[in-house]
């Protein structure tokens, strides 16, 4: 039993982002109140707590595989009770994009953040039609859906640096010191580079679960940077000799 639990949860990657989480509670609770309310902060932090919670409960669902089985079983999967898909097409494909979507909205200039509430709310109802059509069963992988979600976040991020270079406030900073540049970057890298890999991922696994595996560390590695990157937007007001202050636009 015990190396059961620590097998699904003593991975080096759950534990690292569980110390990020840690960390980045620690300087979220060290925040002025007025900072904490405020979206900058506060949804960054969102973003982080909630990925350490779905990858942990994506742990637990392999420490407990008749809870796994059951709630395949539920969605009418019967033919593959050890996937946990479903977890990961709910938080991270779906749940995660609209929130990263946000999180790259805060950092556009005026006129391109209505773009952002228009692409949330197309990918919402795609995601649900495609769901309650079954052209794209919960418990099974989701191409269409992680790709429509994917260039999205892609095409944000490219509204961002066509912002950075041409709007005047942007221009009166170095990026360098700006986390929201290397967040962006960051996500740009993360989901060009996985883009192929999260479509065929559940094609690979079938032909060669450790090829599968293998190549899936390439996202998890990726993903300590990203959520690294997190933790330093919540605690930058601290860190005022590193960071600059990200200029601020009027919500649309």
């Amino acid at each position: 039993m015990e190396s059961r639990f620590w097998i699904a949860f003593g991975d080096w990657y759950l534990l690292a982002i569980d110390l990020l989480l840690l960390i980045g509670t620690y300087y979220f609770l060290k925040l002025k109140k007025e900072e904490k309310a405020n979206s900058y902060y506060w949804l960054p932090f969102l973003i982080l707590a909630f990925t350490v919670f779905y990858e942990n409960m994506g742990a637990y669902t392999n420490y407990n595989f008749e809870f796994k089985k059951s709630v395949n079983a539920w969605l009418g999967n019967t033919k593959y009770p050890k996937y946990n898909l479903w977890l990961y097409n709910i938080a991270n494909k779906q749940l995660s994009t609209i929130l990263y979507l946000f999180l790259i909205k805060t950092w556009l200039v005026p006129n391109q953040k209505k773009i952002i509430n228009w692409m949330v709310i197309v990918f919402v109802i795609v995601s649900l039609v495609l769901q309650i059509t079954w052209i794209e069963p919960l418990y099974l992988n989701q191409p269409i859906i992680f790709s429509l979600g994917a260039n999205m976040i892609l095409f944000g991020s490219g509204m961002y640096f066509i912002g950075l270079i041409t709007n005047g406030q942007y221009l009166n900073y170095n990026p360098i010191r700006l986390l929201s540049f290397w967040k962006i970057t960051f996500l740009l890298f993360t989901y060009s580079l996985t883009y192929i890999n999260s479509i065929v991922i559940i094609h690979i696994y079938e032909i060669s679960a450790q090829l599968a595996i293998g190549i899936s560390q390439i996202g998890r590695v990726l993903g300590i940077f990203n959520k690294a990157i997190l933790v330093l937007i919540i605690a930058s007001p601290l860190l005022p000799k590193f960071f600059d202050k990200e200029p601020i636009f009027e919500a649309a």
